[in-house]
């Protein structure tokens, strides 16, 4: 049996007060909403998880923590919860790697 389930936003919608604005300009201000809660959840990361990656266990510092990135579990991107459960920080190769895996896998298996 099918369930009744409503739509519900995660985050309050705003509504647009000026009608005068172009595209562009909503658009720049929706990709620099963005980058502020993509940031603040590497922050987050790093500061919970460490300057580690989670699977080579190569070490970083403040000089090259640019090359450690963060990987969400589940593939959700929009899952960020504060204890940092579903984060892991992954080098640059490493999360290349955990990206691909499926698809080497399935090239495989000739699917």
């Amino acid at each position: 049996m099918a369930q009744n389930r409503s739509f519900k936003p995660r985050r309050p919608i705003k509504k647009v007060t000026d009608s005068n604005k172009s595209v562009e300009e909503i658009i720049r201000e929706l990709k620099a909403a963005s980058q502020n809660t993509n940031s603040n959840y590497r922050q987050q990361s790093l500061q919970i998880h460490g300057l580690i990656c989670a699977k080579c266990g190569r070490e970083f510092d403040e000089k090259n923590k640019n090359q450690l990135t963060v990987h969400h579990k589940d593939g959700n991107h929009n899952n960020n919860p504060q204890d940092g459960s579903n984060w892991e920080n992954l080098c640059a190769y490493c999360h290349d790697d955990e990206h691909t895996r499926g698809l080497l896998g399935d090239y495989i298996a000739g699917k």
